[in-house]
């Protein structure tokens, strides 16, 4: 499947994004999709998943209500609302279709199929 993410952009601390990732040339339904990111410097961090058959849906810690991840499937298009922006969300996010046990967690790996990624930068 192809992923391509948008909606990134430059933002003040407190404010809001929403990111949407396209997904094109498989089947969108009845799968995991995930955000995930990375801030310079560091390594993956997982975001959110939802599963796109039954909508059940999970969050780290650190963005947890604060952040709501969603799927349309008929148009085949995951979303990451983030309110309450701060600078530790700055970031590259991703989006990725892959196994949950391969990306929810501390480590997350890159398998299956990923996006390039849309930055997100927040300032103080």
């Amino acid at each position: 499947v192809q992923l391509v993410e948008s909606g990134g952009g430059s933002v003040q601390s407190g404010g809001s994004l929403r990111l949407s990732c396209a997904a094109s040339g498989s089947t969108f339904s009845n799968n995991c999709m995930h955000w995930v990111r990375q801030a310079p410097g560091k390594g993956l961090e997982w975001v959110s998943s939802i599963n796109t058959g039954d909508g059940i849906r999970k969050s780290a810690d650190s963005v947890r209500g604060r952040f709501t991840i969603s799927a349309d499937n008929t148009k085949k298009m995951l979303y990451l609302q983030m309110n309450s922006l701060k600078s530790e969300d700055t970031a590259l996010y991703y989006c990725a279709k892959a196994p949950y046990e391969a990306i929810v967690g501390p480590a997350p790996r890159k398998t299956g199929d990923w996006g390039q990624g849309t930055q997100v930068t927040v300032s103080s």
